[in-house]
């Protein structure tokens, strides 16, 4: 997991959270996206040296993603970001709120250590460039960034690409017991859809650079 960072845009990194992108941090502009889970951070901040980090954000407060979220803000020195109706969830350390009663438990075993949320992020707010849009269902707090000028989305967990290769996407929405509220999901990230982002990024899985496909198929899954 001592990876580098991989350049996807201008001013956009994938950063090694995990091996085979099945966990996705991201580095947008001056800000760290995600952060993996507990023992994802020294890998991460090993693959931001020489970089300019100014914050560290969110697309959601669950284990997968905001495990190291607190180690790395004390070792970059930088403040954390999380979407609004997520704030509560990352200060408590109580990052359990998925659909199912015994994801949650299991989850629990994992714990997310709590920690102080400097600024509570909502829809058409500025973050490394990129303009924040509010997408819940998948954590009350969910979170999706877009940059118009070269159309690109990062999704975080609201769509998630199941692929193995880049060359084979498989986009989905996750099960309901993976969800806080799988219809709110549904029709929240129908807005995703009418972007149609040249470069569509995922917590999970590979990048797509495919607007049609990207459209078609989250349009299939909202109905």
């Amino acid at each position: 997991m001592g990876r580098s960072r991989e350049q996807l845009a201008d001013g956009v990194y994938v950063l090694p959270a995990a091996p085979g992108r099945l966990i996705n941090s991201y580095l947008l502009g001056d800000t760290v996206i995600d952060s993996g889970m507990r023992w994802s951070g020294r890998s991460i901040a090993r693959s931001l040296r020489g970089a300019d980090v100014r914050a560290h954000a969110l697309t959601h407060a669950h284990f997968d993603h905001a495990g190291s979220s607190g180690w790395l803000c004390r070792e970059l020195g930088v403040p954390l970001l999380v979407g609004k109706a997520d704030v509560a969830a990352m200060e408590s350390g109580r990052v359990d709120t998925h659909g199912g009663p015994v994801v949650n438990a299991l989850t629990r075993l994992v714990p997310t250590r709590s920690h102080p949320v400097q600024r509570g992020l909502v829809e058409g707010d500025l973050v490394g460039g990129f303009e924040v849009l509010e997408v819940p269902g998948h954590s009350p707090g969910s979170l999706a960034f877009w940059r118009a000028r070269d159309r690109v989305l990062l999704c975080g967990d609201a769509v998630t690409n199941l692929a193995g290769t880049r060359k084979r996407p498989r986009l989905m929405i996750l099960p309901g017991l993976l969800n806080f509220d799988s219809g709110l999901n549904r029709r929240t990230v129908a807005k995703l859809a009418e972007l149609r982002p040249a470069l569509a990024l995922f917590g999970h899985g590979p990048a797509v650079r495919d607007p049609g496909l990207f459209t078609d198929r989250v349009r299939q899954l909202a109905d």
